[in-house]
């Protein structure tokens, strides 16, 4: 597996990250750990969680295994706050007092003296960007946190979270983790041109689209039942989320492609990814071990120009306006 700088630090990140949102779902501790060992043992650093991801269970999971390793120090452990942990009223957001009641259970449970990578899980519309950056500005002087980074920004929000940064003279988002695959695309408009300028790695979630873009699902065939929209695990899997004609129209050319190179459709779709200007890693979720080898089995080739092609005019969707005015009327720079 390849390795690659998280933007412009110095910190190395393998070109794949594991997410571990199924650990405590439908993946239970035993499994989760052999599928850390089959990550790590394939090449891989990042571990993605996050403090409510089942409550705190997933965190508590990879918890147990890290505090296993003998060498915590050459993984990169990657956690999130802001959703809600309880029913107060000051138990969710980025508020100071939220992100540092979060920070030493998020510790607690994953058995580490710091974060390596400590994410706001989304913005927060009614806490002040000031407050939130301070506040983890302090864990990162206090040693508990290395480098922080956003998740769910839009944009506009992410470029002044990068200038208060810079004129208050404190940490910046060194990382950005937004929703990207081939069905989910509008990441490219501003988000991704924003951080390839100001030098923000991104972590993709979802590449496949919760399962979509594995092939399992087909256009007027039964649903597997064990699958998540067999199980109905998530309301943001379900068809009336991603069902539409441009995904069967994705679906079918990872399928045709598939069929003259060799590979999966879930292979196809992260390599696709992988070969993306900007980005840094998709993070990948796995329930069983066959699953997370087979997502691995993205790295170590690349996808020729003419199949990146196919596969962006069949997930291309016609941009609104202003940036199909302004790609009528001017050239992008080489």
């Amino acid at each position: 597996m390849e390795y690659r700088f998280l933007g412009k630090t110095g910190l190395k990140v393998s070109e794949v990250a594991m997410g571990t949102q199924t650990f405590g779902w439908v993946t239970d501790e035993k499994e989760a750990h052999q599928l850390l060992d089959i990550f790590i043992g394939a090449g891989g650093n990042l571990l993605d969680s996050a403090n409510i991801y089942n409550n705190g269970v997933s965190e508590i999971i990879l918890g147990n295994w890290i505090k296993k390793q003998k060498n915590r120090d050459s993984l990169v452990i990657a956690t999130k706050v802001f959703f809600p942990v309880g029913e107060g009223h000051n138990d969710t957001g980025l508020t100071r007092k939220h992100i540092f009641n979060e920070i030493d259970k998020s510790l607690s449970r994953l058995k580490v003296d710091y974060i390596d990578l400590y994410q706001v899980h989304c913005c927060d519309r009614s806490t002040p960007l000031e407050e939130t950056l301070n506040a983890l500005n302090d864990l990162v002087q206090s040693g508990k946190v290395r480098y922080i980074g956003a998740s769910n920004f839009t944009a506009s929000k992410l470029l002044h979270a990068l200038m208060i940064s810079k004129m208050c003279g404190i940490a910046p988002f060194i990382s950005l983790q937004p929703e990207y695959s081939l069905i989910v695309r509008s990441t490219e408009w501003e988000l991704i041109p924003l951080c390839i300028e100001e030098g923000i790695g991104v972590l993709a979630w979802s590449p496949l689209s919760g399962g979509w873009l594995t092939g399992k699902y087909r256009k007027n065939k039964p649903t597997p039942q064990n699958s998540r929209v067999g199980r109905k695990d998530r309301w943001d899997d379900q068809p009336e989320q991603r069902e539409s004609d441009l995904t069967w129209n994705v679906i079918e050319t990872l399928l045709q492609i598939g069929e003259q190179i060799g590979k999966t459709p879930s292979q196809i779709a992260l390599n696709w990814i992988l070969c993306k200007s900007g980005i840094t890693a998709p993070i990948i979720g796995a329930r069983t071990k066959g699953q997370l080898k087979e997502n691995l089995g993205c790295t170590g080739w690349r996808l020729i120009a003419e199949d990146i092609e196919k596969l962006d005019n069949a997930s291309h969707v016609k941009r609104p306006y202003p940036y199909s005015f302004i790609e009528r009327y001017t050239r992008k720079r080489d």
